[in-house]
């Protein structure tokens, strides 16, 4: 049965029409690129499909800096927006784009692809089991699964409750534990499974354009020295780490 997300199409539409600069070069240092590319070689990854993840920055890093056959699968796709990315990072190779409903079954590209990505998306639906087999179809026997989420749970999530309650509402905090996703992935039946904090310190505000100044000015107070601190000790905690990610195989 199809679980009703916390987001829908007119949300997700209007969040990326809002979004301004979301064609650039994909940095080195680009969040996660680091794990993925450790994952792609030692697992020989020849083709990937990144879900929910339009405009496609893994999709287009991974094609570009690794030369791997990419699939872009997401409710919004907004195909100018992909080709502008394609252009920032200087790739002439296709992107295959699935605009669809994750939970609309129609049998394209079950059991397919050597590894499935998503970045941000999992926290969206109640159901997190149901999500995360959503992702497993896809996979090949042997297939890495690689999903990331932010971490509400801490300090960030404190921010974002008090000042973005409406963002903070879109997300499913209870799936923000690693001992309830490794749970999860062992319902599954993944092998290999790595549930961890992860990612350099940092706090965010989605609407932080909109916050008056005094927000801004704790903000920065707060995540200033919280900054240099990771920086000397890069410590991952539930209270401060930005993200979770999770590896598993199938």
């Amino acid at each position: 049965m199809k679980q009703e997300a916390l987001t829908d199409y007119d949300f997700w539409k209007n969040y990326w029409l809002s979004k301004v600069g979301l064609a650039f070069p994909i940095p080195a240092n680009y969040p996660f690129t680091r794990e993925l590319k450790q994952s792609i070689q030692a697992h020989q990854v020849k083709n990937l499909l990144e879900i929910g993840g339009f405009p496609g920055y893994y999709s287009v890093w991974a094609t570009q800096a690794l030369g791997v056959q990419s699939t872009l699968l997401d409710f919004v796709i907004l195909p100018k927006i992909v080709e502008d990315l394609k252009k920032a990072n200087h790739l002439n190779a296709e992107i295959e784009l699935w605009e669809k409903d994750l939970f609309a079954p129609d049998g394209q590209g079950l059991h397919w692809f050597d590894l499935v990505i998503s970045n941000g998306l999992i926290e969206h639906f109640p159901n997190t089991e149901e999500i995360l087999s959503k992702h497993i179809q896809y996979l090949k026997k042997g297939g890495q699964l690689f999903v990331s989420l932010p971490n509400f749970r801490g300090l960030n999530g404190w921010f974002q409750r008090q000042f973005d309650p409406q963002n903070y509402a879109k997300h499913h905090i209870p799936c923000m534990d690693i001992n309830f996703l490794h749970g999860q992935c062992e319902k599954l039946g993944l092998k290999q499974i790595s549930v961890s904090y992860s990612g350099g310190f940092m706090l965010w505000l989605e609407n932080e354009k909109q916050q008056p100044l005094w927000v801004k000015i704790l903000k920065t107070a707060c995540w200033l020295p919280l900054k240099i601190f990771f920086k000397i000790f890069p410590i991952q905690t539930k209270a401060f780490a930005p993200y979770i990610l999770i590896q598993a195989e199938k």
